[in-house]
């Protein structure tokens, strides 16, 4: 080869190498996505990425609890190398003072659209005597600001592996706000449905918001379609808490522990997906070494997410 043309060549694979080198890391092209693989080395780390760990008091759950980022933390995943799980623990002794409990939140700017995220909900606790009725989440929500506001949105999955609200045993609840008014005088707008028997495990839950309908499916099965006036009108934040029922604590003062984990969250903004697309989104993520992804844009002006009491 002529000595100019190996030099051209090698310019060129220099400048391809360094293109390469200054790209992000397997940045997705993507646009109007939210992943979150959880994949952090330290709990403070989910800030840069815009969670929000609760330690402001206030309902729902038992009132006087406090909650604060010592309940989150991240643990290896004993099915998957290398894969790391976000854990939510939330504990009581039977008293406000004793009870902790846990919620994280995403900025505020979500409403059509799919989202999923594959979760382990406990039918016991880890730790001390069972019988608590406790609540298991992921969810949408905007903040209330005032008791019965009608500008208020929520979509819910609620796992109570003690049963509560009028059922007994464990049942998931699928459930869509117009308004409430907070404890302790207590009053809800809202269509629910639920699914009795245990759920404990790995579940991948799958919410639809798009033309006129809320659709939840827990690994793809069909658990409620709700609309009508129910339907979200103002943008929400991604959120997942751990929380005790009012009043329904066991009376014990043997601490008990009580865990949720959370593998990944996803959302396409926009788009209808069934759980085998978003489970094949999510695996194509992390084939590309992608951990984290955000490109839903934020809402102009800035929105106060549930988690800044």
């Amino acid at each position: 080869m002529p000595r100019h043309a190996a030099l051209v060549l090698n310019l060129a694979l220099a400048s391809l190498l360094a293109a390469c080198a200054s790209a992000p890391d397997a940045a997705p092209a993507d646009e109007g996505i939210l992943f979150d693989d959880f994949t952090y080395a330290r709990v403070d780390e989910l800030a840069a990425n815009r969670w929000i760990v609760r330690t402001a008091p206030g309902w729902p759950g038992v009132p006087g609890a406090s909650w604060g980022p010592q309940s989150v933390s991240l643990v290896d995943d004993p099915d998957r190398p290398g894969n790391r799980l976000l854990r939510m623990t939330s504990s009581t002794a039977g008293t406000p003072e004793t009870t902790r409990q846990t919620q994280i939140c995403h900025e505020r700017k979500y409403l059509e659209g799919t989202y999923a995220a594959r979760v382990r909900f406990t039918d016991a606790p880890e730790t001390g005597p069972d019988g608590d009725r406790i609540v298991q989440t992921f969810y949408l929500i905007s903040p209330l600001k005032a008791p019965m506001d009608l500008d208020y949105s929520e979509t819910d999955f609620e796992y109570l592996p003690n049963g509560g609200w009028g059922h007994e045993g464990p049942t998931m609840f699928a459930t869509t706000w117009e308004t409430f008014h907070p404890e302790p005088e207590w009053k809800a707008d809202n269509q629910s449905g639920t699914l009795s028997g245990s759920f404990a495990g790995w579940r991948t839950l799958l919410l639809q918001i798009d033309d006129g309908a809320v659709r939840y499916r827990v690994d793809g099965r069909l658990l409620a379609d709700h609309g009508g006036r129910y339907y979200p009108e103002v943008p929400m934040s991604v959120n997942f808490n751990l929380w005790f029922i009012r009043d329904e604590l066991v009376d014990s003062p043997v601490v008990r522990r009580w865990i949720e984990d959370i593998d990944w969250v996803y959302h396409r903004a926009g788009e209808v997906l069934t759980t085998a697309e978003v489970e094949a989104e999510v695996s194509d993520l992390r084939r590309r070494g992608t951990r984290f992804a955000d490109t839903v844009p934020a809402h102009d002006p800035p929105l106060v997410s549930p988690c800044d009491f």
